[in-house]
């Protein structure tokens, strides 16, 4: 198969002209006309799964987050990722990263995080200006309203969170219904969760002061920011596997979060 057809098959569902201009999505490494046979699924390029790539005979990785991100200026092996690009081309494994388009796109993966919760009459959280259809985030609602401490909790389980951040409780009986997300990090729809009613607002890459912007009615929950896109493989797989169903897509073993918690 050639990478054209896996390329059109993703942004068919997630167009590459709905990533955010610093963005990076797409095809970073191969050509578009290079014949590919299997592809490998996973949040980051790293050297780890670059050498599941080769032993499982993958000549593809499609990630979530672009490998190369700001402008590389040489290519000698001093970083992972200028070790990763090398080694790629070197061993004709081809790169391609769906990333703000696959966030902001309806079905991607705050709606996945939605969806995990069980979040019904999902609306987008922060609509794109002129595309109301898209945009990043989600608010919803539970079926029922829920002991805001066991959500924490439930929410700590479902995602496989090590060390859950959050915001003060304002009350120790208070319950929750109306629940935003935004995957990633999502400090800049802090605002918008608030003005939306919701009483939980779940999200990564929170800084100190972001945890007091609840205004004693929103709880503010820090989940990690890989935990909250690891979810972007079963998008990515469930995409490409209804679409080429006789393709080997593989979801990668070796996907991981970078950072480590002492508990």
């Amino acid at each position: 198969m050639k990478i054209r057809e896996l390329v059109a098959a993703i942004e068919e569902f997630a167009p590459l002209d709905l990533q955010v201009d610093y963005d990076n999505s797409g095809l970073i490494v191969g050509r578009l006309d290079d014949e590919v046979h299997a592809a490998l699924l996973a949040v980051d390029v790293t050297e780890e799964v670059l050498d599941e790539a080769e032993r499982e005979g993958c000549d593809i990785i499609i990630t979530h987050h672009p490998i190369i991100f700001s402008p590389i200026k040489r290519l000698n092996s001093a970083t992972y990722v200028e070790r990763c690009v090398e080694r790629a081309i070197r061993s004709g494994i081809a790169l391609y990263a769906c990333h703000t388009n696959l966030d902001s796109v309806p079905g991607g993966t705050s709606w996945q995080v939605g969806a995990m919760l069980g979040l019904d009459d999902m609306t987008i959280l922060e609509p794109r200006r002129g595309n109301p259809e898209v945009g990043f985030g989600v608010v919803g609602v539970l079926p029922r309203a829920e002991n805001a401490k066991a959500l924490l909790a439930r929410v700590k389980s479902i995602f496989g969170v090590e060390a859950l951040r959050y915001s003060d409780i304002p009350s120790e009986d208070m319950m929750v219904r109306k629940v935003a997300v935004c995957t990633g990090a999502g400090r800049s729809n802090i605002g918008d969760a608030l003005a939306s009613g919701a009483e939980l607002y779940i999200t990564a890459d929170l800084r100190y002061n972001d945890f007091m912007m609840g205004d004693n009615r929103m709880i503010l929950a820090d989940i990690g920011h890989f935990e909250s896109e690891f979810c972007a493989i079963r998008i990515l797989y469930d995409v490409l596997s209804k679409k080429m169903c006789n393709f080997a897509v593989r979801k990668s073993a070796n996907s991981r979060n970078p950072i480590h918690y002492l508990v």
